[in-house]
């Protein structure tokens, strides 16, 4: 099965305006991110963006990047777009890697494309261990509830996400990365956003909306995602400690 992994990103974050062009060790955090998708090896990797600074940085970075629409509600649809702007016909899975996780472990990367192959899901995602309180209660922090708990060789379904905290079992951190089928990707962008999803903020509740299944993989760590100047400052702190 051949996959692509297509990059969604764009300079007007509400919280972090003009953040994927941010330096992490020099380098921007959605080249670095580009790296990370290469590194994991599982197919060509393309960043789609509405701003040419983002794609000039990428191709200098080494990269590959094109332009979509400035219109797009959701990531999922400038995917899409990119896809069919490529009219590459002959791809199996399109894997959606945020824009915004630097951090990404590549093996997650790689376990989440062979439980996909393995399993012909529709749709899969990533979900961590919960470290602290503080995160099951920071509503930036998207949790997931599993119909099963999660190991490394577990694919559950997801039952649902949300961004409050509840006590439940099998309560996991949801990471920014998605899995599709090419056909359901072509299904899920032309569904309406659903009231929940809208409500929520969370464009993966359309898909549970509309009985499309989300199957979610245990991650080795929980990336801090730069959603806002502090979460920047600590990974920016810790990746340079790293080097």
């Amino acid at each position: 099965m051949k996959t692509l992994t297509i990059i969604p990103s764009r300079l007007s974050a509400t919280r972090l305006p003009g953040k994927p062009l941010l330096k992490l060790n020099g380098l921007s955090i959605i080249s670095n991110v580009f790296k990370k998708a290469q590194e994991a090896n599982i197919g060509e990797v393309i960043v789609a963006t509405e701003d040419q600074e983002i794609v000039d940085d990428v191709i200098k970075n080494g990269g590959r990047a094109l332009i979509t629409s400035n219109n797009h509600k959701t990531g999922t649809d400038r995917i899409y777009e990119a896809l069919q702007k490529l009219g590459i016909k002959d791809v199996d899975l399109i894997m959606n890697l945020q824009g915004d996780e630097p951090a990404i472990n590549i093996d997650d990367i790689i376990s989440l494309n062979e439980k996909m192959i393995r399993n012909q899901t529709k749709i899969g995602t990533l979900a961590a261990e919960i470290k602290s309180l503080k995160d099951l209660e920071n509503e930036n922090v998207v949790k997931v509830i599993t119909k099963k708990d999660l190991n490394d060789d577990k694919f559950s379904e997801a039952e649902t996400f949300l961004r409050n905290s509840v006590n439940k079992d099998n309560i996991y951190h949801h990471i920014g990365i998605y899995c599709y089928s090419t056909e359901t990707l072509e299904k899920f962008v032309k569904l309406k956003q659903s009231k929940n999803e809208i409500k929520n903020r969370l464009e993966q509740l359309r898909a549970l909306d509309n009985n499309i299944a989300i199957n979610v993989a245990f991650a080795k760590s929980s990336p801090i995602g730069v959603d806002t100047e502090e979460d920047y400052l600590a990974l920016k702190k810790i990746m340079e400690y790293k080097n």
